[in-house]
């Protein structure tokens, strides 16, 4: 998991896994509010670089600073964000994973070591560099989402 700070301080980190077998389990998981701890989970074949994801953890800081979270919670904001769609559901079916996604960024504000660790034993999959991004991101799915 690789961290960045994104605003006044703030932080999102980001990690890559491929090969993931327990998805089913981490959106139920997420859906029910019983996720710990609390975490994005986005399409990676969706993201073709960090910048966005980064540009989308900016907006739902802001957001949240302002106490005006389109969604139930900080998490939930930056798939929503990434998304572009002003439907909040449409957001997190369009970006977010689905019962057999098999290749997921994950993506946890201020994240503490403990919770980074938490994350990673949270997925059952093998967490890959954050550069395969760019080679294993689907233009033609990209395209079609944004249009």
């Amino acid at each position: 998991m690789k961290s960045f700070t994104v605003s006044g301080g703030r932080s999102v980190s980001l990690a890559l896994f491929a090969n993931v077998s327990n998805s089913r389990e981490l959106l139920e998981l997420m859906q029910s509010g019983k996720l710990e701890p609390e975490v994005a989970f986005l399409n990676a074949s969706l993201v073709p670089d960090v910048f966005p994801v980064l540009a989308a953890a900016h907006k739902a800081l802001l957001s949240q600073g302002r106490e005006s979270l389109t969604t139930r919670t900080l998490h939930s904001e930056l798939v929503y964000n990434y998304s572009g769609s002003k439907h909040i559901t449409e957001s997190l079916k369009r970006c977010g994973i689905f019962d057999d996604t098999t290749y997921i960024l994950a993506a946890r504000f201020d994240a503490l070591d403990e919770e980074i660790r938490a994350v990673e034993k949270l997925i059952c999959g093998t967490e890959i560099d954050l550069a395969e991004l760019e080679t294993r991101a689907n233009q033609s799915q990209i395209l079609k989402v944004i249009s």
